[in-house]
């Protein structure tokens, strides 16, 4: 028999976002934390080049938010990017504290945290505190470890939600989250988990493309969980493609940091010949979606697989010591970056819409939260300033859970929730479906819906998502859930949502950029999608659209 579990707060993730917000509560009440791999397994073990806050005296608040806001193409709402930027001193004060190994800079001047900063694109000055290149690594660990050490932290492996529970679906009165239906992995048994307070911290979806920088588990699962328990998503059609992941046959997924541009690496032709001038003044320092277009743009021009990124020019020592992780993965592969060039190709990297939250992560539902890049907050706008993510989850945590700690002594226990019915269906015998539509799915989105786009193209992924879908609900029906089957189903739900959300945005903005539309249009407006069962009247949106206006 299935097991029931009962805590305060189920946090549904274990990366940055999911740690933060569990180490924040677990003082004052029972919280569990569900990792459907290892708990290292998310994408923030993999971040590279840093976070971004303002540490330097010579930098500010205000021109933090500028970058944010010209980077997002002025669709971030200036609230949202405030409240990030003003929230990011004490974000990383936090993450010193706990012990995280920032980069040392014993020459910082006076008034200024003694860690070194990098530049990235898109930022006008250098902001960026890191760990060598394993940034994510770094933080990932130290929380991890502070984690395993608290006494009112359960962290659970191998859990795969299915669905959060709602009060909705339970028949009781109220809109209201109670939990959630989670699928044990290793004993093949969903399980129930009852819980005051649920918080989605489960990644992007940026494998819902052919190819990514992500790791296997980042399929959507949070937005996919919310939209079906009735919460609104927004701009959902901003994926970004990270510039330069390296190609290789067997690298499959690795990403070259964006801090090698950041400091002085060349993009070119095979021919060494440098293009991004071609594109932007900024030249490799420009935001990623012009990076990205420019590089899809010289390979389909010239028909190559790839491009490269050179920072062999620099000298040897300063290169090893700056990207000892990049330098020794290329080095598997038999490229050494001190003396040639890396080959590169874009890559889906990062969900910029999601879940709509406000300040404190509250989604439509209450007392489901959704934090990281499940969320929508407004902070990205149409394209994410790099290291702009892992600030995002720090701040976002920290304040989903000082919400959560004043609303938890007026919150009553949960409803209880019935087992998970498993009578109806039997074993799969066909599971060639799955991998069969798990394949088709990611190529068709990276052909139709990926970083230059066309009506005709949106049209041809909607005509095929909505069969897809119909072939997956028949098999999720018939048949007893299986982790393949769950993210498919997930993905198949998300690719929907993105497609729609495109083929409304009548402009190229941002990651969006369409041939049929390629002006950016005067008004900067989100595009929001409210599902049929959404508890509130669709005229009286709770979150309306508040984008930032560019300065004339």
């Amino acid at each position: 028999m299935a097991a029931h579990y009962d805590f305060d707060v189920l946090v549904i993730g274990s990366g940055a976002a999911g740690l933060t917000a569990a180490l924040h509560l677990a003082d004052t009440l029972k919280v569990a934390v569900l990792s459907k791999a290892e708990l290292h397994s998310g994408s923030t073990f993999w971040a590279q080049g840093g976070v971004a806050a303002v540490l330097d005296k010579g930098d500010s608040v205000d021109s933090h938010i500028s970058d944010t806001m010209d980077a997002g193409a002025w669709l971030p709402r200036p609230e949202a990017v405030r409240f990030t930027v003003e929230n990011g001193r004490s974000a990383i004060e936090w993450l010193i504290q706990l012990g995280v190994p920032f980069t040392p800079d014993h020459q910082a001047e006076a008034d200024n945290l003694p860690f070194h900063l990098t530049k990235e694109g898109g930022h006008s000055h250098r902001r960026i505190i890191h760990a060598a290149d394993a940034t994510g690594r770094a933080i990932e660990q130290t929380l991890i470890n502070q984690a395993l050490a608290h006494p009112g932290i359960k962290l659970l492996h191998h859990r795969l939600a299915v669905d959060v529970i709602t009060h909705q679906k339970l028949g009781k009165a109220g809109n209201g989250c109670a939990g959630a239906y989670v699928l044990n992995l290793d004993t093949g048994h969903v399980e129930v988990f009852r819980a005051r307070f649920v918080i989605l911290a489960t990644g992007g979806a940026s494998k819902v493309y052919l190819y990514t920088s992500n790791p296997d588990g980042a399929s959507g699962d949070g937005i996919a969980m919310a939209w079906r328990a009735g919460c609104r998503v927004a701009n959902l059609e901003f994926n970004q493609f990270h510039p330069t992941c390296l190609y290789h046959p067997q690298a499959k997924s690795f990403l070259i940091t964006e801090a090698v541009r950041g400091e002085g690496g060349h993009l070119t032709l095979p021919n060494g010949e440098r293009f991004m001038f071609r594109f932007d003044e900024r030249g490799e320092l420009a935001p990623r979606d012009i990076v990205a277009r420019a590089i899809d743009h010289e390979m389909k021009r010239l028909g190559l697989d790839h491009v490269y990124l050179d920072i062999s020019h620099k000298p040897a020592e300063f290169v090893r010591e700056h990207f000892p992780t990049v330098y020794e993965r290329c080095l598997e592969y038999g490229i050494d970056i001190t003396r040639e060039p890396i080959p590169v190709v874009p890559a889906a990297h990062y969900t910029c819409g999601g879940v709509m939250t406000d300040t404190s992560g509250q989604t439509d539902i209450g007392r489901l939260y959704a934090i990281g890049e499940t969320a929508f907050t407004g902070l990205h706008g149409a394209n994410r300033l790099a290291s702009n993510s892992l600030l995002e989850c720090i701040v976002y945590a920290r304040a989903c859970a000082t919400d959560i700690l004043a609303r938890h002594p007026h919150t009553a226990e949960a409803p209880y929730a019935p087992a998970w019915d498993e009578s109806q269906v039997t074993d799969s015998d066909e599971d060639v479906i799955i991998s069969h539509n798990w394949d088709e799915l990611r190529r068709f989105m990276w052909d139709y819906v990926g970083i230059v786009r066309t009506n005709k193209r949106l049209q041809r992924a909607k005509h095929r998502i909505d069969l897809l879908k119909q072939e997956i609900a028949e098999f999720y029906s018939n048949y007893k859930v299986s982790r393949d089957l769950i993210e498919l189903r997930n993905l198949a739900l998300v690719a929907d949502l993105i497609i729609r959300s495109a083929m409304q945005r009548k402009e190229s903005r941002g990651l969006h950029y369409t041939l049929d539309y390629p002006q950016q249009a005067a008004e900067a407006k989100d595009t929001i999608l409210a599902p049929i069962n959404y508890p509130w009247p669709v005229s009286g949106l709770r979150h309306q659209a508040q984008a930032g206006k560019r300065p004339s």
